[in-house]
């Protein structure tokens, strides 16, 4: 995070629209790709020099109807505009900071899916805790620590990730959606940091400013014990503990990504038991 996220968001988003797409005429060379600011005033109803000081920082504290009006211009989603709010602090934060160690009750209750990946992440997507067909299914991984850094720094990244670029772009949506939460979080500033010094390609996807935070959706994964895995998941806010969400993945019952999951859980359970009696 910097110190100008907004401003550095409105450019983002500027840059994604062309005049034709809000139908405004295109007229004079342009140097940069996307909406001139003057454009954006013009459709959001307002001064174009009190959007530019924006842009640039020198404006705090927009009031909700100029958000409004800004969200409208920009095209923006319920995500982005959410996030817009946040950037904007036009109220301020009472949001605890996030919890960073598990229930043991909430442990038990992960062990409780046995056929069934199931583990708990904070905002900056750590693992919290995994049972054990989560270890397994990420077993092919250096380290299961952190999904945004096993995506896009691990080797086994890429060959498990069927639709890797789409995971990437989903990771970096998510941290940026956290990064609105709680944007004073030490540990999300610090893998932001680190990834984006290691890896061009998340801090090509970081200064996007896409904003996504996922209850569902689907993981197309391919595993080098069990082959391809068509997965749903769904995301759950853990109660009484800031910041933790559950994840829950799951396979269509009797498609061959069930009966991979099933295998998975075989070969780990026997495994485990060869270690306990080695």
């Amino acid at each position: 995070m910097t110190n100008n996220d907004l401003g550095e968001f409105l450019r983002a988003h500027r840059a994604r629209l062309h005049p034709d797409d809000v139908g405004l005429a295109s007229y004079g060379r342009r140097r940069v790709p996307g909406l001139r600011r003057e454009e954006v005033a013009v459709l959001a109803g307002m001064n174009s020099d009190y959007y530019a000081r924006l842009e640039q920082g020198r404006e705090r504290g927009p009031s909700p109807q100029i958000l409004d009006a800004i969200s409208g211009a920009l095209r923006l989603d319920d995500g982005a505009r959410e996030h817009l709010y946040r950037l904007a602090e036009t109220a301020p934060d009472r949001r605890p900071a996030p919890a960073e160690h598990t229930d043991a009750d909430l442990r038990r209750l992960l062990d409780g899916y046995a056929h069934t990946p199931a583990f708990v992440l904070n905002p900056a997507l750590d693992f919290l805790t995994a049972n054990s067909l989560a270890e397994a299914l990420f077993s092919p991984f250096e380290r299961v620590d952190n999904l945004a850094r096993m995506i896009f720094l691990d080797p086994a990244g890429r060959p498990f990730h069927a639709r890797w670029h789409r995971a990437a772009e989903s990771a970096v949506a998510a941290l940026r959606e956290a990064s609105g939460l709680a944007p004073h979080y030490p540990r999300l500033r610090d893998l932001v940091r680190g990834l984006t010094a290691a890896s061009d390609e998340f801090a090509a996807l970081w200064s996007s400013h896409t904003v996504q935070g996922k209850s569902r959706d689907r993981k197309e994964l391919v595993h080098p014990q069990v082959g391809p895995l068509s997965l749903a998941y769904q995301t759950f806010d853990v109660r009484g503990a800031p910041g933790q969400q559950l994840v829950i993945y799951h396979a269509e019952p009797g498609s061959p990504a069930a009966h991979a999951l099933a295998l998975l859980g075989t070969l780990d359970a026997t495994r485990r038991a060869a270690g306990r009696t080695a």
